[in-house]
């Protein structure tokens, strides 16, 4: 017969589980302040509207945080007044004065857009010139600045190339920058993804182009989003057989589906300050989850109840499902909100949309396919070993997890 191993003594369980979360608690606090700001990493998106006008130019229209433009285009062009008026702008938070300081200094503006954001015809980059008044927008409690701009462009017929370089690493201020561009042009439309490895896109690009540009975007962003990867970590953690690991994640996969699309094209709109300590509070509680099982039911904790019902989950198991699907449900929007898209549905939308969750998922198994086997024999052949090591890990996603949902919450 099997072995089963043995019942830990509660007096002994418990003072292992608190002794595992002093060990989590003392690392939070040394790193989760910094975890927090940075469970997305320091970054930013861009937002690019390209569309043919009724006189032949190329419009242009940018969407870009306030801040960072200000910073950027201060520090690029060597303009010191331009930095004081638009941070002091910044921190009086009125909208006016903001985009009066960004008037002020149009020259600086234009310039730094002008050599970071490019559209070009038939070898010959298009002529800009800036159009209208500058405008701002909120997004996720954000400023943008509004800037549009018409290109002049010379007559072709192999289509234009759109070039992005608009805060790069190099400047030191963000990481990993992204243009999502929305393009009508060349009698196409569609919506594409730049960012330093591919920063240029042509509307001749093949479809099976741009769907890796998605792609692999998807894939970044979730390598990317340490409470993402910390929640699939507490789902790899909690789950005692393969089977229900990967029911968790194919659970966790359609409910983050259905958001993530419904939300990207606009047919659901909920705030980031929603969203975002929602995210946080789900690592914790599934974390927790499987803290508590063990708590309960000691070296048991790993194993299935006698009696299991369909798929070979027994009812903890299926109500672990339950709660997973619902924490995914507000996954779905942070990757939606992520990525920054929110247009009209289209199919050309809809199967970027779907590419890109594909990256994300490719990624989700790949994690998935490497650790738990190591994880499940290791809870084989030394169970007592497996049991501290998925603690530890329960206890330490946990606590960074109640931490960023307090900072998330609290708006630190």
């Amino acid at each position: 017969m099997p072995h089963r191993p043995s019942r830990i003594p509660s007096t002994m369980l418990r003072g292992a589980v608190l002794a595992l979360a002093g060990t989590g608690l003392a690392g939070a606090l040394l790193f989760g302040t910094a975890g927090a700001a940075s469970a997305h990493g320091f970054s930013s998106v861009v937002y690019a509207d390209v569309s043919r006008t009724d006189s032949g130019s190329v419009r242009t229209e940018l969407q870009l945080e306030y801040d960072l433009l200000v910073v950027s285009a201060a520090d690029a062009e060597h303009d010191d007044d331009l930095f004081q008026a638009g941070t002091d702008a910044f921190e009086n938070g009125d909208a006016s004065t903001r985009v009066a300081a960004l008037e002020a200094h149009t020259a600086s503006v234009e310039n730094y857009l002008s050599s970071r954001f490019s559209v070009t015809a038939g070898g010959t980059t298009c002529i800009p010139h800036r159009v209208g008044d500058i405008t701002e927008t909120i997004d996720q409690g954000v400023p943008y600045a509004v800037i549009t701009f018409d290109r002049e462009c010379a007559a072709t017929s192999d289509g234009h190339i759109v070039e992005s370089s608009v805060f790069p690493d190099s400047e030191g201020y963000v990481t990993g920058t992204k243009t999502i561009l929305t393009y009508e042009i060349d009698e196409r439309s569609g919506t594409a993804a730049l960012d330093s490895n591919q920063p240029s896109f042509s509307t001749e690009q093949s479809t099976a182009e741009r769907f890796w540009e998605f792609f692999h975007l998807g894939a970044e962003h979730l390598l990317s989003g340490i409470d993402h990867i910390l929640f699939l970590l507490a789902l790899i953690a909690g789950s005692r057989k393969f089977r229900e690991v990967i029911l968790a994640a194919t659970t966790f996969t359609v409910a983050h589906s259905v958001t993530f699309i419904l939300a990207a094209t606009g047919v659901i709109s909920v705030s980031a300050r929603i969203i975002e300590p929602i995210i946080a509070l789900s690592i914790a509680v599934v974390a927790s989850w499987y803290l508590w099982r063990l708590w309960r039911r000691g070296d048991a904790a790993n194993e299935l109840d006698a009696s299991s019902g369909p798929l070979g989950l027994d009812r903890a198991g299926w109500l672990r499902l339950g709660v997973v699907f619902l924490f995914g449900l507000v996954h779905g929007l942070g990757f939606a909100s992520a990525l920054g898209i929110d247009e009209p549905w289209s199919w050309t939308l809809l199967w970027s949309l779907l590419v890109f969750n594909l990256g994300i998922e490719a990624v989700q198994v790949a994690i998935i396919a490497a650790l738990f086997p190591l994880l499940a024999l290791l809870r084989r052949r030394q169970p007592r070993i497996g049991l501290w090591a998925t603690g530890a890990l329960a206890v330490a996603v946990s606590v960074f997890g109640l931490i960023w949902f307090v900072e998330r919450l609290l708006d630190l």
